[in-house]
């Protein structure tokens, strides 16, 4: 498959992103080193509402953008698509989860406009896309603990956003960051007319920090194919007494790639007994039941790739 993005390299032979760019470690901006402890002592966190905020925004999903544009854009950003403030203490570390599959144009636009926004909303963030290796038929949900996983065993964080590959704010207001309760961001997309077309529709972007999504026991592993792996995510979120969080519509207006479904993401038409099990089921299915195989882990100067294989309906 040929593509502009970045790929894994399985010789001996570096990416040549790996040349051009310094590493993603280094000790200089280590928390634990001298000098990252200096900074803390003289940084002060950074405020509440971030001051280059522009609030609305012009989102063209037919730009035209090259890998080499965005990394000349974001050069601040560390390898792995890793981002720290240098003028504040950021208030959370947080881990943005992508699922993928064949999705490179669309994977483009989403970090030509959100790795900018990110960046002005003075988080500390590592972006991760989680690819699912193979023909099977795809599991959204499961690709989503996975990220969780693996973010985790990369770096401290303590928020985690999951987000669809084709959904972009139209406001930097929107923030991708953890709250007392489980927060979704995606709550008023073009596609259904910046409304929810359900009262408890919970898909798109969706926030929890490290504590709530272990008390869910994150997604369902059992969703393969298209649709109901978020209402049954809903649905334990109210098992465990957490409420869910919105932000305004006009903040959380957002656009969404239209495209067509999949090859094997087809609707799996059996949703709705799973979800109406969701309470009995969550504890035996979710982080504790996650069983994959990774193939292959890159850290890439916008994001870094895991591909993994999850298996297939049958497993």
């Amino acid at each position: 498959r040929s593509s502009d993005l970045p790929q894994r390299s399985d010789n001996n032979q570096s990416d040549v992103a790996v040349k051009l760019w310094p590493l993603f470690h280094e000790t200089e901006d280590d928390d634990n080193s001298t000098t990252g402890q200096a900074r803390k002592k003289t940084l002060s966190e950074c405020p509440e509402v971030p001051p280059s905020l522009v609030g609305p925004l012009n989102i063209n999903l037919a730009t035209s953008v090259t890998i080499d544009s965005i990394i000349e854009e974001n050069n601040e950003l560390q390898f792995g698509g890793h981002f720290k403030p240098k003028e504040c203490l950021p208030r959370q570390r947080i881990a943005i989860i992508l699922p993928f599959r064949n999705r490179e144009p669309h994977l483009k636009i989403w970090l030509y406009y959100m790795h900018p926004i990110l960046q002005r909303q003075q988080g500390e963030y590592g972006v991760y896309v989680v690819e699912q290796y193979g023909d099977a038929t795809f599991n959204r949900a499961k690709l989503m603990n996975v990220g969780f996983s693996e973010a985790q065993k990369d770096y401290d964080y303590d928020c985690f956003v999951f987000s669809d590959i084709d959904i972009i704010p139209m406001n930097d207001r929107n923030f991708y960051r953890c709250s007392s309760n489980p927060r979704h961001m995606a709550n008023a997309v073009d596609k259904f007319g910046f409304s929810l077309p359900y009262d408890t529709l919970f898909g798109g972007v969706v926030a929890f920090s490290k504590d709530q999504f272990l008390r869910v026991n994150g997604y369902s592993n059992v969703f393969w194919g298209w649709g109901g792996e978020d209402d049954e995510l809903y649905r334990r979120v109210v098992a465990v007494g957490m409420k869910i969080e919105r932000p305004e519509k006009t903040i959380a207006m957002s656009k969404m790639i239209i495209h067509n479904r999949d090859p094997g993401n087809e609707s799996n038409g059996k949703s709705f007994p799973l979800i109406d099990r969701a309470a009995e089921r969550m504890r035996s299915d979710g982080l504790s039941s996650l069983k994959y195989r990774t193939i292959g882990s890159t850290k890439h100067r916008l994001y870094t790739k895991v591909s993994v294989d999850i298996g297939k309906p049958d497993d």
